[in-house]
């Protein structure tokens, strides 16, 4: 095995669960290189008996790091960033290896989670400072205080299994609340990396924990009453199941980032070439795995056919190899699993079924070593079509369909068509069709002449619709990590006239 799993993180310590004796586990996670499927990664057991031990250590956690000081939470957490530093190139080559994201972009992950710390401290925690009014009532001053919500759950994704996690595990951190992190199953080992960097940094026992394992041992941390934040970044079915099992207990704070489905409207009068470069990341970086990937692409008529085959002749120059052991880097490395690869050749079918036509096609290649290595595909539909299910469904690979269209408002219509509203970009000149766009697009984020990939930490990240619930990631996270109290102090003790009480017999 290339990597060595240490087990899940409780009590400021790693735990081994048992593989042999009699209290062995019998659920045993292997994870196989998706580019190199000769090549085992890992294996990690699952112990549903930890789920106790960890909330039992986050409750701990909680008492101990509420009472911490700002400042030393502060320090600690830039420590954690001094350690992920030290550790910048083992955890790239963990994260490729794992998910598949070539090295290059790999390392432009982690450099996130080190400048994210920065943009917690200075950008987010501001949000959340106690606010003091005078005199809002006679003789008496008001305060608004923020406080932590408690034990609180990160259940991360595989696609970017650091980064995403990392923001909200920092915004819960920096305003008082204990951590619990469940990787992905498919991304356990960078997961562990970044615990032993906060492990590495001193974080009190208790105060950050983790737990590896699948999809139950999720259902079962839900259950717990004593956890009290749940951020989740996935799936809009997973979200739903996670609403399903949350629901009753009034006393979570539920927090989802879920999918998208991202047109992108490019206009007759935009930068052609500047169009081209942006849309090619912004549909098939990360193979496609990405929620703010563009999916559609809303283009006038009058430049359909020149731009489309532009595009085409562009993305066939892609290079898809291992992204780290390559013969030339890589633009794509394989996708995540084969369950991702049958997905996507099923929607390849689905299109053709529905008559969409296939510009470029989508199948699964043959490279140096097996793996789960697919090629781009092009889609044009003459029109929208509300009946479709590829059209409507979140793909999850490195697919787009142009759409033409004659007016902005026919180009808007499509990009409010579906369940989802993540993220949308469009290009053009006119800066008021921008903000016509800006005021009619139901999304999350809308971007003028920038494609729909990469967002800013200093900016709210979320969407609406079956995007999210309305409580977005980024900046913004630290909303979700606190509860406003209000308290009334009243200047000075004497007494009224008791005669002001009105209803009195006196």
């Amino acid at each position: 095995m290339k990597f060595k799993i240490l087990g899940n993180y409780f009590n400021g310590d790693f735990h081994l669960p048992a593989t042999t004796g009699p209290l062995a586990v019998e659920n045993i996670i292997k994870r196989y290189c998706p580019a190199d499927l000769s090549l085992l990664l890992w294996e990690a057991p699952v112990d549903y008996r930890d789920v106790d031990r960890v909330v039992e250590s986050a409750s701990a956690g909680f008492k101990t790091w509420r009472k911490t000081s700002q400042e030393d939470r502060n320090k600690l957490l830039k420590r954690y960033a001094e350690e992920v530093s030290k550790r910048k190139e083992e955890i790239a080559l963990a994260i490729a290896y794992e998910m598949g994201k070539p090295l290059w972009e790999a390392k432009t992950e982690v450099a996130s989670v080190i400048g994210k710390v920065t943009v917690t401290i200075e950008d987010s925690l501001p949000r959340i400072a106690n606010k003091h009014i005078d005199n809002i009532l006679p003789k008496t001053n008001g305060h608004i205080y923020y406080k932590p919500l408690g034990p609180s759950l990160v259940i991360g994704p595989f696609n970017f299994p650091c980064h995403l996690a990392n923001g909200q595990m920092l915004s819960a951190l920096v305003s008082g609340n204990s951590i619990i992190f469940k990787p992905s199953e498919k991304t356990c080992y960078s997961a562990q990396l970044l615990i032993e960097c906060f492990h590495a940094a001193g974080f009190p026992a208790g105060v950050v924990n983790m737990i590896q394992g699948n999809g139950e041992v999720a259902r079962r941390l839900l259950k717990e009453k004593s956890v009290k934040g749940v951020f989740f970044t996935g799936s809009k079915e997973v979200g739903m199941k996670i609403l399903d099992t949350t629901h009753h207990d009034l006393g979570k704070l539920v927090s989802l980032e879920l999918g998208g489905k991202n047109t992108t409207i490019l206009h007759g009068d935009a930068n052609l070439e500047h169009a081209q470069q942006e849309l090619l990341k912004a549909c098939f970086l990360t193979t496609g795995q990405r929620c703010t990937s563009t999916s559609i692409v809303a283009i006038q008529r009058n430049i359909h056919e020149e731009f489309i085959e532009k595009f085409h002749n562009l993305a066939k120059k892609i290079i898809i190899d291992h992204p780290v052991e390559y013969a030339r880097e890589p633009f794509m490395g394989p996708l995540v699993d084969q369950g991702a690869v049958d997905s996507y050749l099923l929607f390849m079918g689905m299109a053709k079924r529905e008559g969409i036509h296939e510009v470029m096609r989508g199948k699964q290649l043959d490279k140096g070593k097996k793996g789960h290595y697919v090629s781009p595909s092009i889609h044009l539909s003459e029109r929208w079509n509300n009946d479709s299910m590829f059209l409507h469904s979140e793909i999850f690979g490195p697919n787009v369909t142009f759409i033409p269209y004659d007016t902005i408002d026919e180009a808007i219509k499509i990009a409010n068509a579906t369940e989802y509203g993540l993220a949308a970009s469009v290009f053009t000149r006119d800066h008021n069709l921008f903000q016509l766009c800006v005021d009619e697009i139901d999304s999350g984020l809308v971007n003028f002449n920038r494609s729909t990939v990469g967002a800013s930490a200093k900016l709210p990240f979320g969407g609406v619709k079956n995007s999210g619930n309305y409580r977005p990631a980024a900046l913004t996270t630290i909303d979700a990590c606190v509860y406003q109290l209000a308290s009334l102090e009243v200047l000075g003790d004497e007494a009224d006239d008791i005669k002001s009480i009105v209803g009195l017999d006196l």
